[in-house]
């Protein structure tokens, strides 16, 4: 046996990756891993933003304080509200666009380019673009309006709790559904032609081919692409915000990144934020472990 040789090529090639891969490394435990780490010590701590007085050790108090909150509670429900009219109608037409865009022949660009626009805007340009339609003045109202021949009526878009949670998951859906469906069209275009050709020429259907052969295989794409939609929603801030901002009623609004910010910049409570934020990681960990596993017995 030959003693490895640090000098050899692949002791050089494994230095020099340590030295790429080192400000990376740096970069994600100064601004990602102690953050994370002194969030969790601050949950057993009272420290209040801008407060002088030394931080007093309270234990698993303000755990106790979070999870009997109804304000906390409220905020679930409308985070899981929000979730589930965005992230299922996103999971589901991502799926639809990306074959539609990889089996259309001609117009399959100018296609892509229509459905993918929205989503090079910011959050927070592509939510005050939708709080312009939605005004009492805007297109939103002159539109149903119109189909409904009901000339000078108020439908309220930002005031009833049912058309908030309508749209603040329309802006949504309409700001990421170009993202997850250039996802999946990738995804159908790594499909062996082999395995298509294959199927036409057994005599399948385009439903049998699209149902049978094409779905199965993009199953690894449809996992990710609803793992990661699922947790782009629980995360979602900046439309909430903004909506808020305008006047628009909290509680259908209040989302548990909403009540965090609040939580700690308007109340100044630093370590009842910091627990929240690390329940919320927690149901986003619990969910994604939950959907890998579901995937995986599947296969």
């Amino acid at each position: 046996m030959k003693k490895h040789n640090s000098f050899s090529i692949e002791g050089q090639k494994a230095r020099w990756g340590w030295f790429f891969v080192a400000p990376a490394i740096l970069f994600f435990c100064l601004f990602s891993l102690y953050p994370m780490l002194n969030a969790l010590w601050n949950t057993f701590f009272n420290v209040k933003l801008l407060s002088l007085k030394k931080p007093e050790f309270v234990g698993l108090k303000n755990y106790a304080y979070v999870l009997s909150s109804p304000d906390f509670w409220s905020s679930v429900k409308a985070t899981v509200i929000f979730t589930l009219s965005s992230f299922i109608p996103l999971t589901v037409f991502s799926l639809v666009f990306g074959l539609i865009i990889t089996t259309r022949k001609k117009g399959h660009q100018l296609l892509q380019m229509l459905i993918y626009s929205p989503a090079v805007l910011s959050s927070v340009v592509a939510a005050l673009i939708w709080l312009l339609l939605f005004d009492p003045r805007g297109i939103a109202n002159s539109l149903v309006n119109f189909l409904m021949r009901t000339p000078g009526i108020d439908h309220k878009w930002l005031t009833e709790p049912a058309k908030l949670y309508m749209a603040t998951a329309m802006i949504y859906f309409w700001k990421y559904i170009g993202y997850f469906t250039i996802i999946v069209a990738t995804g159908v275009a790594k499909i062996p032609t082999s395995v298509l050709e294959a199927a036409t020429i057994d005599g399948a259907s385009v439903r049998q081919t699209i149902g049978r052969i094409i779905m199965p295989l993009l199953r690894p794409t449809t996992m990710m692409v609803s793992i990661v939609a699922m947790l782009n929603c629980m995360k979602s801030f900046s439309t909430q915000y903004l909506f808020t901002q305008r006047g628009a009623p909290n509680a259908p609004l209040n989302v548990l990144t909403l009540n965090i910010y609040k939580t700690a910049m308007r109340d100044r409570y630093i370590s009842r934020a910091c627990v929240m934020s690390f329940i919320l990681f927690f149901f986003m960990m619990i969910l994604t472990i939950v959907r890998m596993k579901t995937s995986e017995s599947k296969e």
